[in-house]
């Protein structure tokens, strides 16, 4: 999905036509914690957040992000747009919270970070441990 697109489909607010409308966009990550999109974000993606600090523009650079979305409203201070310029990025605002504008972007077939699905177990996954302990807390119950 190029970028144009994304802005059509979401109902996006440009704030800087920094990357170009027809940039390739098949990734995202939403995360208000920079040290995890440093860590974790996929280059070319584009970022949702609601952090509206100047390290999130150094950070999504040094990810090698495309573009950044601030959910509910959030806009960015003046010093944003020529920083962003700088790193080739692409900013838009929403009114819509960040778990809605995430679950849009997969419904677009926009997928997360290759490297988010964790090889451990989900916590309350059905494990022998979890059957035991369940089995217990029905016997204090009872």
């Amino acid at each position: 999905m190029t970028l144009e697109e994304l802005v059509q489909a979401l109902d996006l607010r440009p704030l800087s036509p920094a990357a170009p409308g027809d940039a390739e966009i098949t990734r995202g990550y939403a995360s208000d914690l920079l040290s995890d999109v440093l860590a974790h974000a996929p280059a070319g993606g584009v970022l949702v957040t609601f952090q509206i600090n100047l390290d999130v523009i150094t950070v999504a650079g040094y990810a090698g992000l495309r573009a950044i979305i601030f959910s509910r409203g959030r806009m960015p201070e003046d010093g944003f747009l020529e920083r962003a310029a700088g790193e080739g990025l692409s900013l838009f605002g929403s009114q819509a919270d960040t778990f809605e504008i995430v679950g849009r972007l997969y419904e677009l077939g926009l997928r997360g970070s290759p490297h988010s699905r964790s090889k451990r177990p989900v916590a309350g996954a059905r494990s022998p441990v979890w059957s035991r302990a369940v089995a217990g807390a029905r016997g204090l119950l009872t």
